[in-house]
C-alpha cells in the first residue's frame, strides 16, 4: 500500500523541528513557571505545539493512501541555485545585484513565464528586499559592490 509520502514527510519534519526546538530551548534557557515566564518558556512552548502539529499531521498520513511523488528536479535545482548565488554574492556584489540575480535563477523554475513577467519581479523583489532590510529594519547589508 502507498502511503500518503508528501505529508507523511512534512509531519515527521514537522514534529522534528518541534522537538528540537523544545528541548534546545529546555536545555539553554531557564523556563520558569506560569507566573514568571523565562526566556525560554515561549520557545518551548512554541516548539512543543509544532511538534503536536507535525504528529497530527503525519499519524492521519499513515493511513492515507498516496500518490506515486514526481520530483521537479529542474525546479529544485533552480531554486537551490538561486539560494547559493544569494549566499554567495550578498557580501561581494551588494543586495540589489545579488537580488535581481538570484529572482532570476529562481524564475527559471517557470518555464511558461514570459521575460517581462520574470524582469519585473525580479525588481520588485528587490525594491522590497532593499526596502525591508535595508531601510526598515536598518540592517547593515551592502546595497552595491564595495559598499
Amino acid at each position: 500500500m502507498k502511503r500518503d509520502i508528501p505529508d507523511l514527510a512534512g509531519g515527521v519534519l514537522l514534529a522534528a523541528i518541534g522537538l528540537f526546538v523544545t528541548l534546545y530551548a529546555v536545555d539553554h534557557y531557564e523556563i520558569g513557571s506560569l507566573r514568571r515566564m523565562g526566556p525560554g518558556f515561549f520557545p518551548a512552548l512554541l516548539g512543543g505545539v509544532l511538534a503536536l502539529l507535525g504528529v497530527m499531521i503525519a499519524l492521519p498520513a499513515l493511513a492515507r493512501r498516496g500518490e506515486a511523488i514526481r520530483i521537479a528536479w529542474k525546479e529544485c535545482l533552480a531554486v537551490l541555485a538561486a539560494i547559493l548565488v544569494f549566499a554567495a554574492g550578498l557580501d561581494r556584489v551588494g543586495l540589489v545585484l545579488v537580488t535581481l540575480t538570484s529572482v532570476l535563477i529562481a524564475t527559471l523554475a517557470a518555464p511558461d513565464r514570459r521575460i517581462g513577467w520574470r524582469i519585473a519581479l525580479a525588481f520588485v523583489v528587490t525594491a522590497l528586499s532593499v526596502a525591508v532590510f535595508s531601510f526598515g529594519l536598518k540592517m547593515t547589508v551592502p546595497l552595491w559592490p564595495g559598499r
